[in-house]
């Protein structure tokens, strides 16, 4: 069975206040060629269909126009989940009527959980669709109070699909989460992805996939395997943060044998415009060949620039950020390193330094749980999985 793995949409999404829909249409519609060249079982779209709860007009629109032309336009099944950017209630909302014409996508978790069966000429092979779900969600409908962090809710979500697991079937995975190896603390791939969780909380041990014959991920920007090469994430679709500068964007064809052996093989896409960095004195820039890119522009004038924005802007009419540094400076200022360092700290380090500034007292473990849960709840409040 052949299917294309994609996640991360994130349609409506604002970059530097700069919408990206022309720029997901762009992509996106090169993606739906390219089913219909490869002419798949399925496609696999792991989570954040959407980059908010509440998405834009134009952003829904894209998403009907895609689906309604991979559905029933090339009659390719389609299996999605919803992530943590999605609104659950909203994605689910007539999925039932959907199914029949080969739209698969769960939105919500459910305590009983029944696959997506599809089959090619050695059998069944059954997709496991499991949305993004809050660790206090899975704990309320499953019901066990030992469920804290993601990765308790994964293993207990994983232990009750392989208690039925067909063994004559190929299984696969879909969903959305922060694995890593052994569920240590990795660097996410991307600063424009917001985490699921603090305090070391969302991590997902990768071991918890061995049962599957293949694992399709969503949450991480930047395409890659965890701890085996049939546990992937396929990445997103484009570049959303010039910390994405070096990541090559595209989507996963899958193809498992008989035996549930798999072979993966990278297909890239071509956005509409590149979003990278322009390092240099303004005076070379302005001598640089007119481009349409994103850029995000760092002045090397060791004099204040005029109006620089409009400068830049003159070569590049894209352009999202410009800032000033010093040629002999060879680094970030510190009141700029110490803004980037706040801005990327973990939310509880923050605030158990503001506190033992403020109150001259560490912060207590049962204040740190506390404003840690508060947080949580504040998180789940924005992204609308309440």
């Amino acid at each position: 069975m052949k299917f294309i793995h994609t996640a991360d949409w994130h349609l409506g999404k604002l970059v530097q206040g700069v919408y990206m829909t022309d720029d997901q249409r762009w992509v996106l519609r090169q993606l739906v060629e390219a089913i219909e060249t490869e002419r798949p079982d399925a496609v696999v779209l792991a989570g954040d269909l959407y980059d908010r709860a509440i998405p834009p007009t134009e952003a829904v629109e894209l998403l009907d126009e895609l689906f309604e032309r991979i559905v029933i336009g090339l009659n390719t099944p389609l299996l999605a989940v919803s992530g943590n950017h999605d609104s659950p209630d909203r994605l689910s909302f007539g999925t039932a009527i959907m199914e029949a014409r080969g739209l698969h996508l769960v939105g919500q978790l459910k305590e009983i959980h029944k696959p997506v069966v599809l089959k090619d000429k050695h059998g069944e092979v059954h997709f496991h669709l499991i949305p993004y779900a809050d660790p206090a969600q899975v704990r309320y409908i499953y019901g066990d109070d030992t469920i804290r962090t993601h990765d308790d809710a994964m293993r207990a979500i994983v232990g009750r699909i392989a208690a039925e697991l067909d063994t004559a079937a190929r299984h696969v995975f879909v969903g959305h989460a922060f694995v890593t190896p052994g569920a240590r603390p990795e660097e996410n791939t991307s600063q424009s992805e917001r985490p699921l969780s603090i305090g070391g909380a969302e991590y997902v041990n990768a071991e918890h996939f061995g049962v599957f014959h293949y694992t399709a991920l969503g949450h991480l920007h930047q395409a890659h395997h965890v701890s085996s090469e049939s546990i992937r994430y396929a990445g997103s679709p484009l570049k959303y943060s010039i910390s994405e500068e070096n990541h090559r964007k595209g989507y996963l064809v899958v193809e498992i044998d008989e035996a549930g052996r798999v072979v993966v093989d990278k297909r890239e896409l071509k956005p509409l415009r590149d979003m990278r960095r322009v390092v240099a004195p303004l005076e070379e820039i302005e001598r640089h060949a007119a481009s349409d890119d994103y850029v995000f522009v760092t002045l090397l004038n060791d004099n204040p620039v005029l109006f620089p924005m409009e400068k830049v802007r003159a070569v590049y009419p894209n352009a999202l950020h410009v800032e000033r540094r010093a040629a002999s400076a060879g680094a970030e200022s510190a009141p700029v390193r110490e803004k980037k360092d706040r801005r990327e700290a973990d939310p509880v380090a923050l605030f158990s330094a503001f506190y033992q500034e403020v109150k001259g007292l560490p912060l207590s473990e049962e204040k740190r749980l506390l404003f840690a849960e508060t947080y949580a709840d504040a998180l789940r409040e924005e992204t609308g999985t309440e």
